[in-house]
């Protein structure tokens, strides 16, 4: 273990009390996690969108 390790605990405990990192990270951090995480969710509904309308128009021609 090094001593920068041992500081960087030391500093997470002091700062939060824990040493978790989700415990331990910025509000900025927390705000990309979810941004990201709400991509992500938008990503998926677009492609399930377009894979229907694509079905739709597929029928409409039928």
């Amino acid at each position: 273990m090094t001593s920068f390790t041992l500081n960087c605990w030391i500093s997470q405990s002091s700062k939060s009390g824990s040493f978790k990192t989700k415990n331990n990270r910025t509000p900025e951090e927390n705000e990309l996690i979810a941004l990201r995480k709400e991509l992500k969710q938008l990503r998926m509904e677009n492609d399930i969108l377009k894979r229907a309308a694509l079905i739709m128009a597929q029928k409409t021609k039928s």
